[in-house]
């Protein structure tokens, strides 16, 4: 080995710098010299023949060299470092020489490496910016990969501080200074943000123990955990990497007390301080999650540094330390095995949990629920726990936050997927066991503690005198009584003779105790225990009774066993009652957990209407985990999910195909035959008791599911089977059957039109009378036969059919029947006619004929057949007669327009287009390029066809208004019948007739304008008096149907429509509501004040019209502004007193109305508008409702502003407590909003003060009071729901600003009018046109002194 060179100082040692600059200013004997470019490949060249002669101690001489190169020689000089240091011989000036060309090669080194990672993180930053385009040319350059290089150069520095360095210090404590040296470039590498991909995993776990070597050798600790810490909070990609080294040091090095020390660091950090630094609480908040979950164990033993960040404001933090308790309770603290003192942790734990389930940010609230969500997954809630967290659960149904809902119904789900109960949980199921199970408790309860409160002496004292009198009888009976012998054997034994005695006397069998005692006492004269105590020993009696005594009272001397049994019983009998309490207290757990699931059900099913996508398919969820759980309840909730089939959001609509998947299509069996009559039993459950509108929206998901083939043939052969009755089933099944092959065949026609024989022959033959149910849903199911195509010809069938001779038949045999199912049959049964025959008109003359033979012959009947007659001469005629009849006549009139306008008139556009297609391939083939040109100009202009198109509307038109009606028609023999009906409802007053007349009259009206125009009189005088609900349901109906045909005639009846919505009837309000509803957003009535009726039906005492309500006025807020337009005019009527809304009713629905407010520029519009209103205000209960309403505005800095400049309309009603109270609601929500921090400082430095505190009460009273039309406000009293609105109604105007003397007088020198802004729905959409008007105030607000002070006191200061 070559000897060491000399340092240029024996005593010299190399510091190693701070900083670069700090080699040139330190002045040492090594202090490199600032090398020119041009000198560089000299000096070079000198290092390189000194490095091939010395090594890496080269560095000695041509430190200048490599400090302005930075080349790395470490590799060679760890090559050479493991035989210097075992050289016993080293002497002091070559240890300092081999030390500092250490320190001199591992800072070149170093500055080399952080050369490097600038270069590099310069590279990514410039890749990031250009999307990757350039990656290649920064990554590598003249054949050099940084990436590759860094992670052998990290595993060669780690050898060499593996060695022993303390060596080269004299066997000191190396340097701090070099060891921060060392781990410098590691924690520089980690800052890189690329450092955390998955290709530089390899780098990561190098720099990882490079820095476990510093820990174990060199006290690393300190550094480290200040260094780590301060990393966390300025680099947020560092978390996870940190979370993963510290937990590999603890496990794999040992380390266990570094985790002690980051913690307790982070947990001295103030918690106001982390408030205010997101970035750096977000940083710590991730690393503390993936240590606890890596390692839980040592989190656990230094949780306590951490519990007071729960109290801090930063929500990421608390959120970190709640998930680090939730992964100790996951992998620490759970099982039954837990000592006294894990047990207390755990408990602590779940009481922290459950405390921030109502935590008072919604971003750890829904963590929390998402926490209990896994613990309940993994079956770590202990069993007590249940219930309080299934009633938090269920609590937080109702939370503002959607997340928080969301993770509340998982949650849920997760409760009944993992229960402890059972794999069925229905409250009617479990409480018949358990009031059994309680009673025999109660039993059990009662009978121990009996046996343990009676002693043997009690016992003994009870039963003495009935046995003292048996003794007697048997020694001394009386005369003429014969001796009864009772027959008793002696045992054995004494001891077993006695034993058998107590037996007796416990069975209460005194006589043979008696008889067994005597023969024993004979028998074993002297021996125990038949030796009497007693000191008269020639009495008899008394020997006997105390030898009994003795028996029960005493234990006998020589039973051993006796005592053990009786301790053995009473063991038994312990563990047997506690076995029953055990069985009543799981069944009382499962019986509340069912209660809350089912209270849960009723409030899942409300979210299923939600706007929010992702709560509709948790609830969705739900229903599908509930319903496998067998909870009755659930199938409420499965039918109410139906409806969202039609939902705009294919998230919705998808989950709900996915759960009727789940339930429906996905049945158990063994084999193909069983799954399908699982799948149509499980499918015909839903056809029980199913509205309308439940059958359509399950015939669009059957209808689905055929398309996409996941209906298998053996279930529509299973359904055909049943139809038939091949297969034995009830007639309910069969009825479900056809309506199931009715769906199907939406979806593929063919399952019927393959069929068609079938359906007739079996459905509508000769027994159609007695199940016209049946029958109907056979008509339905053929209706479903393909449609017609674009140009194709209409498939009919001839009038010959057997299907219309059958339906024809079953309607006139049915018609003569009192039976309230003909009816929808008939109905059903023309439609079909009309929809698939050739000439139906003719065949439903004929059946018109039929009938009215029929009812003329009834005239003819004796009465009395019927408890209802309509009075006729002599005769009566059954009132069911004449309501078929006038329901036929109705149906067909109506069913006659509809095909005029939808067959007929599609079959001669039909033929226009092939008698057009024909000519024109003949003018193509004959004509001239001229008259080519001109016809193709008039095509262009589409003049040809729509033409066409009106000359066929015109005569369908004139057909409807000439001639359907016309004299010589079927119908008009009808119309002066029903109208008789309808003008005398007192003579026929029966409710049936009477709303099938209504119902007939309005299918008349459908058909000529001029007809309906007659008689829309009768028909609003009917719907407004008439006192049958049935009658005006159906008139609201036809109202609405006559408004989509003939709009221009319902207009001026429109107030008629709106007053139904406060019918007293609910069904009426409903269909009222429904029919509203439609008729507004298809823009078919002009939307004035009176929607304010719409917006009462939020507070109806039924929940089905408040859900209708509700779904009206979400459907009207996607049309622009409308909502915002109405709200001036809803306000203004709802506000007024002789409305006769209530004040709570008035802020409920407004709450409801002002959720669609969310632009600012609308919400500062209102601002202003309702201040306006203030002015024209005239009672407390309008004031009172204006304040509230700005209370729900979304106000913004400009809105303030508005409120400011308008502060004067509304200065003088601050002294009205409710009033104040909500300006400083309004004022106090904008302070804690995020609005401007100028707006904030100024509405926090003053409080509003009211007028009244100012001596503003008596001025502003007096203005009140000189009104004209002021009045007592003890009067103003709200007046009881009116049936019909207001024709007129007081304007909403917006009177001007308060004006100067100057400006007051000079506006009497010049009069001018300018309008008043009036508030309607009429309004533009347009924000940005404010009115401007004048509006006289009839002194309301007279000059006052102290105007000045209030506006100074109040705006001012804001």
């Amino acid at each position: 080995m070559a000897s060491p060179p000399q340092p240029p100082s024996a005593a010299w040692e190399f510091q190693l710098p701070l900083c670069p600059g700090d080699l040139l200013r330190s002045g040492g004997p090594a202090s490199p010299r600032l090398l020119q470019p041009a000198q560089l490949p000299g000096a070079l060249a000198a290092f390189g023949a000194a490095f091939g002669a010395q090594g890496p101690r080269a560095v000695l001489q041509h430190f200048d060299a490599l400090s302005g190169l930075r080349l790395p020689l470490v590799s060679s000089h760890s090559n050479d470092l493991p035989s210097i240091l075992d050289d016993p011989g080293l002497s002091s000036s070559d240890r300092l020489a081999y030390l500092n060309a250490l320190k001199m090669n591992c800072y070149v080194l170093t500055r080399l490496v952080e050369a490097f990672e600038m270069e590099s993180f310069k590279c990514d930053s410039v890749e990031l910016s250009l999307g990757g385009r350039n990656k290649k040319g920064c990554t590598k350059r003249s054949g050099f990969s940084w990436e590759e290089e860094r992670q052998p150069l990290i595993q060669l520095l780690t050898e060499l501080l593996q060695l022993d360095l303390r060596r080269l210090w004299s066997g000191l404590v190396v340097e701090e200074e070099f060891v921060s040296l060392m781990t410098g470039i590691c924690y520089r590498i980690l800052e890189n943000p690329t450092i955390s991909h998955q290709k530089h995993r390899p780098t990561r776990e190098a720099v990882i123990h490079l820095l476990a070597v510093t820990l174990m050798r060199y006290d690393h600790m300190l550094s480290a955990t200040l260094k780590i810490t301060q990393m966390l909070q300025h680099f947020e990609h560092v978390a996870p990497l940190f979370g993963e080294a510290v937990s590999l040091w603890a496990t794999e090095y040992g380390m266990k007390s570094i985790v002690g020390e980051v913690l307790r660091e982070i947990g001295q950090k103030c918690p106001e301080n982390l408030a205010r630094d997101i970035s750096g609480a977000k940083g710590y908040a991730v690393f503390l999650t993936e240590l606890a979950e890596q390692i839980p164990g040592m989190v656990l033993s230094n949780m306590s540094v951490l519990l007071h960040h729960l109290d801090g404001e930063n929500y990421t933090m608390r959120n970190a330390i709640l998930t680090a308790m939730a992964e100790i309770l996951l992998q620490v603290l759970n099982g039954d095995q837990l000592e006294e003192a894990a047990r207390s942790t755990r408990d602590q734990f779940l009481d922290t949990l459950q405390a921030h389930v109502c935590d008072v940010l919604g971003h750890v609230r829904s963590r929390v629920l998402q926490l209990f969500t896994r613990i309940v997954q993994r079956k770590a809630l202990p069993l007590t726990r249940f219930h309080t967290v299934v009633c938090l659960a269920v609590g937080r149904l109702q939370d503002k936050s959607v997340m928080v809902v969301k993770n509340a119904v998982q949650l849920l789900a997760a409760f009944l997927s993992n229960n402890p109960f059972s794999c069925k949980i229905s409250c009617s199921d479990l409480a018949e066991p358990l009031k059994k199970e309680m009673q025999k408790l109660h039993e059990m309860r009662d009978k121990h503690r009996a046996a343990s409160a009676i002693t043997p002496e009690e016992e003994w004292e009870a039963m003495q005198p009935e046995l003292k009198a048996t003794v007697q009888q048997l020694l001394h009976p009386l005369q003429g009584e014969e001796e009864r012998e009772v027959e008793v054997e002696v045992e054995d034994t004494a001891q077993d003779t006695a034993e058998r005695i107590t037996q007796l006397l416990r069975k209460l069998n005194y006589k043979a105790a008696v008889c067994l005692t005597q023969e024993a006492m004979s028998c074993f004269q002297g021996i125990e225990p038949f030796i009497s105590t007693s000191e008269l020993k020639d009495d008899k009696e008394a020997i006997i009774l105390d030898i009994l005594k003795a028996l029960y009272t005493e234990p006998l001397n020589d039973s051993g066993n006796t005592e053990s049994e009786d301790l053995a019983l009473e063991e038994q009998v312990a563990s047997e009652m506690v076995k029953q309490e055990m069985l009543v207290q799981y069944l009382q757990d499962a019986y509340n957990f069912s209660v809350k699931i089912i209270e849960a059900l009723n409030m899942v099913s409300r979210m299923m209407y939600k706007n929010s996508v992702s709560v509709v398919q948790e609830a969705i969820e739900f229903f599908v985990t509930v319903s496998q759980f067998g909870v009755p309840q659930a199938v409420l909730g499965v039918r109410r999910m139906l409806p969202l089939i039609w939902s705009k959001e294919p998230g919705i609509r998808e989950a709900v195909l996915s759960a009727y998947r789940r339930l429906y299509l996905s049945p158990s069996g063994d084999s193909e035959r069983v799954r399908a009559q699982n799948q149509v039993q499980s499918l015909s459950l839903l056809m029980v008791d199913a509205s309308l509108g439940t059958i359509q929206c399950l015939e669009e998901i059957i209808c689905e599911f055929v398309q996409k083939d996941e209906i298998k043939p053996s279930v529509i052969q299973l359904l055909w089977e049943q139809f038939t009755q091949k297969l034995e089933c009830s007639s309910l099944e069969r009825q479900a059957a056809i309506m199931l092959l009715g769906m199907m065949a939406r979806g593929k026609p063919e399952i019927v039109g393959s069929n068609l024989d079938v359906l007739v022959t079996v459905g509508l033959d000769e027994k159609v009378h007695k199940d016209y149910r049946f029958a109907k849903e056979v008509c339905n199911a053929i209706s479903k036969l393909p449609a017609l195509g674009k140009n194709q010809a209409p498939f009919r069938l001839p009038q010959a059919h057997l299907l219309f001779e059958c339906l024809s038949s079953a309607v006139s045999a049915g018609f003569a029947q009192p039976s309230t199912l003909w009816l929808p049959f008939m109905e059903a049964a023309v439609t079909l006619i009309y929809q698939l025959a050739e000439g139906p008109e003719e065949i439903c003359a004929q059946i018109l004929k039929d009938c009215s033979q029929k009812t003329l012959d009834g005239l003819l009947d004796l009465p009395g057949k019927g408890t209802s007659s309509i009075p006729g001469g002599t005769s009566a005629l059954p009132t069911f007669l004449l309501t078929h009849l006038i329901s036929l006549v109705g149906h067909v009139a109506l069913q006659q327009v509809m095909y005029l306008e939808g067959a007929v008139s599609t079959e001669l556009r039909r033929c226009r287009v092939l008698r057009e297609e024909q000519e024109a391939t003949k003018r193509a083939a004959s004509s001239t390029k001229k008259q080519s040109n001109e016809t193709t100009m008039e095509e262009d202009l589409g003049l040809v066809g729509a033409s066409a198109d009106d000359t066929e509307a015109e005569l369908i038109r004139n057909i409807c208004e000439t001639e359907l009606l016309d004299e010589k028609q079927l119908f008009c023999t009808f119309i002066p019948l029903v109208l008789k009906i309808c003008n005398n409802p007192l003579v026929y007053s029966d409710p049936a007739l009477s709303a099938a007349a209504a119902l007939a009259l309005g299918k008349f009206c459908m058909i000529s304008a001029e007809f309906c125009d007659a008689q829309l009189r009768l028909l609003f005088t009917m719907l407004e008096k008439s006192s049958l609900p049935g009658v005006r349901s159906n008139l609201m109906i036809v109202a609405g149907d006559l408004a989509i045909r003939f709009p221009n005639l319902i207009e001026p009846w429109t107030p008629h429509l709106y007053a139904r919505l406060r019918d007293p009837c609910h069904d009426v309000r409903q269909i009222a509501g429904l029919v509203m509803t439609h008729l507004i957003l298809k823009d078919m009535v002009k939307v004035k004040g009176q929607v304010s009726e719409m917006a009462t039906l939020l507070i109806d005492p039924e929940e089905e019209i408040v859900r209708l309500a509700q779904n009206f006025f979400s459907e009207l807020s996607n049309k622009g502004n409308a909502i915002y337009n109405l709200l001036p005019d809803i306000i203004s009527r709802l506000s007024d007193p002789d409305c006769g809304v209530a004040e709570e009713s008035f802020r409920t629905i407004m709450r409801h109305l002002f959720s669609y407010i969310t632009k600012d520029k609308q919400a500062e519009s209102l601002v202003e508008k309702l201040c306006q209103r203030f002015r024209t205000a005239k009672t407390e209960h309008q004031f009172r409702d204006l304040s509230h309403c700005l209370t729900l505005l979304p106000l913004s800095d400009r809105g303030l502003h508005k409120m400011q400049e308008n502060f004067d309309c509304f200065a003088d009603k601050l002294q009205d407590p409710a009033v104040y109270s909500c300006f400083r609601a309004t004022l106090s929500r904008l302070h804690r909003g995020g609005t401007k921090p100028e707006t904030k400082v100024r509405t926090s430095e003053r409080e509003i003060s009211r007028p009244g505190r100012l001596g503003l009460t008596s001025t502003i009273s007096d203005g009140w009071a000189s009104h004209p039309s002021a009045s007592p406000v003890g009067s103003q009293r709200r007046q009881p729901l009116r049936i019909a609105n207001r024709e007129v109604d007081s304007p909403f105007v917006t009177p001007p600003p308060r004006m100067t003397r100057y400006h007051r007088n000079a506006s009497k020198h010049n009069p001018s009018r300018t309008p008043a802004v009036v508030f309607s729905s009429d309004e533009e959409n347009s924000l940005e046109e404010d009115g401007k008007g004048t509006h006289p105030v009839h002194g309301f607000l007279k000059p006052v002194g102290c105007v000045c002070v209030r506006l100074s006191l109040f705006w001012t200061t804001l």
